[in-house]
């Protein structure tokens, strides 16, 4: 997903849609929910006056694992302690912002009967979907601030459009009722390890068979990254698997920047596998939870990051560490490398 929708459960706890519903979704097709974007409108409606000054977030030691938070810890522990337990401030980007509201407007267009779900039925949901993320969420407001005649803007949305319309070439909305969208999942494994996250889109067959969508705003990376890739898909199916014993017959990702479709067949040896690199990838977590040692990695990545001024890679320092630490034990587990599934 190239969403924030799973940042925030990760954070808040995730939205109100119970766990459960996918377990219902697996026997037969639910009425869709209220689309998250009219969840998070009515939210912003009873916030605080915007006069008043936000809380400081509490540190806490994490309690759960997501997939984007697993990717941040194997990409960088350092990244990983700044997003979850320092909580740093981050600057909304145009291509995630963009990636959030094509998302919006896929989501919605299945409100529409079958019929109706057309390309431009499609584009024109843009700019009121555009105007819903600006309430929700005033921040990404500033992306624009310095294009006063509106010409980034309109670029901007273009290419939302054009991202849209593709998706036209790669599946058939009239043709699809999902059983679920934008669904909120949490599954606790035997060791009490709590995953969770946000699926983009969930068909069931009337045979009963399950297949997971998760739509990606940018391009189908190439083959021998394609097993990174699908590790975010295998962990949705994991949790699926968990919460109903039922493996997920297929896994799809639909890349709208590039056209391409990619999908996997998972077996349950898969989701196995998964979860043991899971319990390792938590436990390195909760050991550097407990000594405070969060090691930076540096990537080619280290130079779209936003915490530049706190790495040591860059002659920061990391802010206070906020949780009590104890002794490193020996032998420790190397951090932010797990391994291929």
């Amino acid at each position: 997903m190239e969403t924030s929708t799973e940042d925030v459960a990760e954070d808040t706890g995730g939205p109100a849609r119970p766990a459960a519903a996918v377990a219902h979704a697996t026997e037969a097709a639910v009425e869709p929910a209220a689309p998250a974007s009219e969840t998070a409108a009515a939210a912003s409606e009873t916030a605080a006056p915007a006069a008043a000054p936000a809380p400081a977030p509490v540190a806490t030691a994490p309690a759960s694992l997501s997939p984007s938070r697993a990717g941040d810890f194997m990409q960088c522990p350092l990244l990983y302690r700044f997003r979850v337990i320092d909580r740093l401030p981050e600057k909304p980007s145009e291509a995630a912002t963009r990636g959030t509201l094509v998302h919006a407007v896929l989501e919605r267009l299945f409100d529409a009967p079958a019929a109706e779900r057309t390309a431009p039925t499609a584009r024109a949901l843009v700019p009121g979907q555009w105007d819903r993320l600006r309430e929700s969420r005033p921040e990404v407001g500033e992306l624009f601030a310095d294009d006063p005649e509106g010409e980034r803007l309109a670029q901007w949305l273009a290419e939302a459009e054009r991202l849209v319309g593709r998706w036209f070439s790669l599946e058939d909305p009239s043709r699809l009722e999902p059983a679920e969208r934008e669904l909120f999942v949490e599954a606790e494994l035997d060791s009490g390890l709590r995953l969770r996250g946000i699926i983009d889109r969930v068909d069931v067959a009337p045979t009963g068979e399950v297949r997971i969508v998760d739509y990606k705003t940018g391009k189908a990376p190439r083959p021998q990254y394609a097993e990174g890739a699908l590790f975010q898909m295998k962990f949705y199916a994991l949790v699926v698997w968990r919460l109903k014993k039922v493996v997920p017959r297929r896994l799809q990702l639909v890349y709208l920047g590039s056209g391409d479709v990619l999908t996997y067949d998972p077996v349950l040896a898969d989701l196995e596998r998964v979860e043991r690199k899971l319990l390792a990838l938590w436990e390195a977590i909760r050991l550097a939870t407990e000594t405070g040692d969060w090691r930076p990695r540096p990537t080619k990545l280290c130079g779209w990051c936003d915490h530049q001024a706190h790495c040591p890679e860059f002659g920061g320092t990391p802010p206070p560490y906020p949780l009590p630490v104890r002794a490193a034990d020996s032998g420790a587990v190397a951090q932010g490398r797990m391994g291929p599934d």
